[in-house]
């Protein structure tokens, strides 16, 4: 039996809900804001399933619908500069407190510098380091091609390791 498309973008949500949550929560900075644009992707996703021409995967797809729901989102606001003030939002795999701690320091150290970069650095890190897409996934996602997400992604790591040194986080490079 043929899934219906209403089941089918249940299945998405339940996959990948919480995923783009955290994608869109890094751009706008705001948990309520990023629900209501979680929230408008799938509704976009439903809207033009019969669009979907599995050229990608869905999750692709979705990154891509929500990547567009926060330009729009940005287009319609004051421009403000991005992840400033992101409160890492943590699983129920709790670690102990002493490495939730740690965690916690390391992860906001992190996202601190990430907040100092240019918007494509950020974009770039995040898609391929933090949600694991390829370079074609990426380019799909941002709309560039694989050779531009290759060089912003060269120039990226780099610009991060610099920002992660001079926020005074010590970067030891392995022999």
């Amino acid at each position: 039996m043929e899934k219906t498309k209403k089941e089918e973008i249940e299945r998405w949500y339940d996959d990948h809900s919480d995923a783009i949550l955290k994608f869109i929560l890094m751009l706008v900075k705001d948990y309520q804001q990023a629900e209501d644009l979680t929230h408008e992707t799938f509704v976009k996703a439903y809207l033009s399933y019969d669009s979907f021409q599995q050229n990608s995967s869905e999750k692709t797809w979705l990154f891509r619908i929500a990547h567009n729901v926060a330009i729009d989102y940005f287009r319609k606001q004051k421009p403000l500069s991005l992840l400033k003030d992101f409160i890492l939002s943590k699983t129920d795999n709790t670690p102990l407190p002493q490495e939730m701690i740690e965690l916690k320091e390391t992860s906001l150290e992190l996202y601190q510098a990430l907040e100092k970069l240019k918007e494509a650095h950020r974009k770039v890190i995040v898609l391929r380091k933090v949600q694991g897409f390829s370079v074609k996934d990426t380019a799909t996602i941002l709309g560039w091609s694989e050779s531009k997400v290759k060089s912003t992604q060269f120039r990226a790591i780099p610009a991060l390791r610099k920002q992660l040194v001079k926020d005074g986080y010590i970067y030891e490079e392995t022999v």
